[in-house]
């Protein structure tokens, strides 16, 4: 069989995505001698896959996502590899591509979330775009012979809001975790220092998007800061329009104790993992929860909001709150900050967890869906 995966999403540029692309292609790799597969990247992580596999090819695929080029000539570059299955990670499959391919959909939340507080478009072109993307979304779940969910919450999703898609058309596979645990050559301390960070500290790591819900996570915090003013909440996350709107809001309601550390590297954003009392997820909606899962592999206890997708994927391993809800937010903050048994339990409970996910497991489910779809 030729397979053909689009991993122009491969590594760091594609944060999530780029993630679960290359954690695929390197455990497929491993389980399948077989078939032949065409690695289609784009210039900027071209170099960054070295194929481990002989049957593993890659190709030069430099479309900008979500763009024209994407629509006209990445069908016709697929075209050339005579491909028995195309695998398209994320949802932007191109409209003039009819040979069979398989979509990864992680999540709906342009679906769920369509406001112009999420984007720094003007009104109008944000509206025009999130019509373009509602178009391509649709197609691609229409058109796929299969299509793989990240969790059951997302499957289920795909079913509300498209139904005239058949349940068996849509298989979960779940994603895992690595703890990305690096050695510094500074002391703990010192590090933590460097970003204006003071123990005892909640951290919360990722975008500031409004969906993420971080407004309603500052207000908690300063709640219960009141009784433990010494804490901290930590935001980590590259600094952008919507962590400058974040930090102004911050500033002009003077809610102190919020540190915003910008972009941190791997290695010094383990240490301030681990010296975390707690990592905090306040989001409304995820189509699957690495992030706290990677928390828990550092043995640091989470506190997230009660979405069904955190519920299935962390079980009782978390803490858990209503994101509606500050005070909600503020008494569970108060009670990981000073119950030392509960956050021991928590992370126990959270290296059993994590077991529970496996990348090899991922790809080998993920290649039995290619052989049902190659031989029907």
């Amino acid at each position: 069989m030729r397979i053909g995966i689009d991993a122009r999403f491969y590594g760091p540029i594609g944060k999530g995505l780029g993630r679960y692309t290359q954690k695929l292609i390197e455990n497929l790799e491993k389980v399948d001698e077989d078939n032949q597969y065409f690695i289609f990247l784009k210039k900027e992580n071209f170099n960054e896959y070295i194929p481990k596999n002989k049957n593993f090819k890659k190709i030069l695929a430099d479309f900008q996502w979500y763009s024209l080029e994407e629509q006209i000539k990445f069908p016709r570059l697929l075209n050339k590899y005579n491909l028995d299955l195309a695998h398209f990670p994320h949802f932007n499959v191109p409209l003039f591509y009819f040979k069979k391919f398989v979509v990864t959909i992680h999540d709906l939340i342009l679906i769920h979330f369509p406001t112009v507080r999420g984007t720094t478009l003007s009104p109008l072109l944000y509206w025009l775009k999130f019509f373009a993307y509602k178009i391509v979304i649709k197609s691609a779940i229409y058109r796929s012979n299969r299509v793989i969910a990240v969790s059951k919450f997302t499957k289920d999703d795909i079913l509300k809001n498209y139904k005239r898609v058949p349940s068996e058309k849509i298989k979960v596979t779940y994603e895992a975790c690595d703890d990305f645990c690096m050695l510094s050559p500074n002391k703990d301390e010192e590090i933590i220092a460097r970003y204006g960070i003071i123990k005892p500290y909640i951290l919360y790591v990722g975008n500031a998007y409004p969906h993420k819900n971080p407004e309603r996570l500052i207000f908690g915090f300063d709640e219960a800061r009141k009784k433990r003013k010494d804490m901290q909440l930590v935001f980590v996350g590259a600094e952008d329009y919507f962590y400058l709107r974040l930090k102004q809001m911050a500033e002009e309601k003077k809610i102190g104790g919020v540190i915003f550390a910008g972009f941190v590297p791997d290695y010094e954003l383990d240490i301030i993992f681990h010296n975390a009392l707690a990592y905090v997820r306040p989001s409304l909606y995820e189509g699957f929860e690495l992030p706290p899962l990677e928390a828990m592999a550092k043995g640091v206890p989470v506190i997230i909001s009660s979405h069904s997708c955190a519920l299935e994927i962390l079980g009782d391993s978390a803490l858990y709150f209503d994101p509606y809800d500050t005070k909600d937010i503020t008494q569970k903050i108060e009670k990981i900050a000073s119950d030392e048994n509960l956050r021991k339990e928590l992370i126990k409970k959270g290296y059993e967890q994590i077991k529970k996910y496996n990348w090899k497991r991922m790809a080998q489910e993920t290649l039995e869906i290619y052989k049902g779809v190659i031989h029907k």
